[in-house]
């Protein structure tokens, strides 16, 4: 069942040294022949329907030989004692799994020592571990293109993490989890071959080895592109650019998805990139829970960079590095052409095909659909209303609903908006007013050093943050309510007049709603990941307890299933553990909204 992966690096030069990875850098791209440090013997606690399709008889995934495997151990025998590093900017591929004429590889998080880990020991923890194999099982159940979760091993080994970098450490249970893909070069990885930079000197640890970069991208086009390989294989430039295009289309694609589903990267820089258009390295994400353009899931990001809105912006400015980095195999006036006219327009087609289908309208495309999403993004945006929810509940409104329903229907749409106490949770000033009165008297006096120590928009944000604060001292809940229900009858009145224009359409109402309900709920998930889910599933594993984890993997591929068959087997899924369980197909709790992920 499993096999080397050798055919495309076998020529690679090798360094046969001791030194660990963090000790030095190499001269170029290589592959290195040092022992496995493995992870201690551990316990396998969860394995993903990803590996059961590669392994033929699932009893053996439990037993102790394969326990060795799936952690990187060094106690299989025949084992190559080559492990993929945790944070490298190019993850060495050194396994390929294959059944029939599907293949993957295999990725672990990490059994090996990194400098760019927190404390360069390079070692995965329970928490994160959890986090990674539950997003990408979930990912996948959404339709997204994503790496998969294999398995997850755990063990008896700590490490300290100051997870909020708040001088406030903890011991950590060690854990790896075994990731599956296609392939895990990203954009990153033709990064290895940069010349240096002219204002720091920095550069490429394969700087000028244009023959690696050549065979990278013949590999990468030949055996992930082959339908590209083999229309151009008489021209290079073509065939570079094709593939550049490619992949273009496939990112925009990817990002309007995630988009479409209130998906948050947290880290998209492009070692996270993937070069097959797959939603990969799953850290500080989040899924939105009340709408807000600027979410920022990552605690560490500061300035907002990868923000939800940002997320378009910033892969296109990741695939224009990409650009960069195939020069001269691909000219950069080619490349730079091929992004500026596929990303955008890519991307919005994508968006709003999707957008349309969360919305029911499957007859007609009709000019004013943009701006009606927009607007109904806007609507939760002021009502702080919470995204998956409210989608989902779009598929009870019909444009011939009953005046009595439409009251319910209201009552129910403005129960998934945030309450006053939330809100107050959301703009409680985060800055101390001594500490931001003195940052406002800096920017007057020396705006170079208050550039240098403080950026204007934080400030902004801070400000904006206490006038929030300031209005919602004075608010009630019931001036609350009857504000959200006037913005949302305004979007619904302009949402019928829509649906109406589909129903004229066609005729046969009935029908067409039938298949409109049935579209919609194909499209708005009832169950994502959301942190507090995470959450609880990790502080009950962290004492030993993994049902939080395995029931959440169950409703992530019941995710769809909302109507009819599907409802019934999710209620018996969930009938003898709500007892026990906040529904999570429910709003977040108070506290969900002071969670903090780095």
């Amino acid at each position: 069942m499993l096999k080397c992966h050798i055919s495309w690096w076998q020529n690679f030069p090798v360094e046969n040294k001791s030194v660990t990875a963090s000790a030095r850098v190499a001269r170029s791209f290589c592959l290195r022949l040092s022992s496995c440090a493995g992870s201690p013997f551990g316990r396998m606690q969860t394995v993903g329907r990803a590996v059961c399709n590669y392994c033929p008889h699932r009893w053996y995934l439990n037993t102790d030989i394969w326990l060795c495997c799936w952690s990187f151990s060094p106690l299989l025998p025949g084992n190559s004692g080559q492990v993929p590093k945790t944070c490298a900017t190019f993850r060495l591929l050194f396994l390929c799994c294959s059944r029939g004429h599907r293949s993957c590889c295999l990725d672990s998080l990490n059994p090996s020592v990194c400098s760019r880990c927190r404390q360069a020991d390079g070692r995965k923890v329970l928490r994160s571990s959890i986090r990674e194999f539950l997003c990408s099982e979930a990912m996948f159940h959404l339709g997204i293109p994503t790496t998969r979760a294999g398995t997850c091993v755990t063990s008896d080994s700590k490490v300290v993490r100051d997870v909020f970098y708040d001088g406030n450490p903890k011991n950590e249970r060690c854990t790896v989890v075994l990731r599956i893909a296609s392939t895990f070069i990203r954009f990153g990885s033709f990064e290895i071959f940069k010349p240096p930079d002219e204002y720091t000197g920095r550069k490429g640890p394969s700087v000028n080895r244009n023959d690696i970069r050549i065979q990278m991208l013949d590999y990468v086009i030949g055996t992930f592109y082959p339908e590209i390989q083999e229309a151009h294989s008489d021209n290079t430039i073509e065939r570079n650019a094709a593939f550049f295009k490619e992949i273009t289309k496939r990112t925009a694609r990817l990002v309007a998805e995630w988009q479409c589903v209130g998906f948050c990267h947290g880290v998209l820089n492009t070692d996270n990139m993937s070069i097959v258009g797959l939603t990969i390295d799953y850290g500080p994400f989040g899924f939105m829970d009340r709408y807000d353009p600027e979410h920022v899931c990552n605690g560490s990001d500061n300035t907002g960079r990868y923000a939800y809105n940002k997320q378009p912006e910033i892969c296109k400015w990741n695939l224009g590095k990409l650009a960069e980095a195939l020069v001269p195999e691909l000219p950069l006036e080619i490349s730079q052409l091929i992004l500026e006219e596929e990303y955008d327009a890519e991307f919005e087609k994508h968006y709003l095909q999707k957008m349309r289908k969360k919305l029911g309208l499957i007859q007609l495309e009709l000019e004013e659909d943009s701006k009606l999403v927009s607007e109904l993004l806007e609507t939760m945006h002021l009502t702080a209303g919470d995204f998956t929810n409210i989608f989902y509940l779009l598929s009870s409104f019909s444009a011939d609903i009953d005046p009595s329903k439409y009251e319910d229907f209201l009552e129910e749409l403005t129960s998934q908006c945030a309450s006053v106490e939330e809100l107050k949770v959301v703009f409680k000033p985060q800055m101390d007013p001594r500490q931001l009165s003195m940052m406002l008297m800096l920017a007057q006096s020396n705006p170079q050093l208050f550039a240098l120590i403080g950026t204007k928009a934080n400030i902004n944000k801070e400000l904006e943050r206490i006038e929030q604060f300031s209005k919602l001292q004075q608010l009630t809940a019931d001036d609350l309510l009857s504000r959200n229900k006037r913005h949302w009858k305004e979007w619904l009145e302009k949402y019928k007049v829509r649906l109406q224009k589909e129903i004229e359409s066609i005729g046969n109402a009935d029908a067409w709603n039938n298949e409109r309900v049935k579209v919609m709920n194909s499209n708005n998930p009832k169950y994502i990941l959301r942190n507090y889910i995470a959450q609880n599933a990790i502080e009950a594993a962290e004492n030993g307890d993994f049902s939080e984890v395995c029931y959440y993997l169950l409703l992530s591929r019941l995710v769809w299933m909302c109507s009819g068959a599907g409802a019934t087997a999710t209620a018996a899924v969930c009938s003898q553990e709500t007892r026990s369980r906040q529904s999570y197909c429910s709003k977040p709790p108070l506290w969900a909204s002071e969670l903090c992920v780095t």
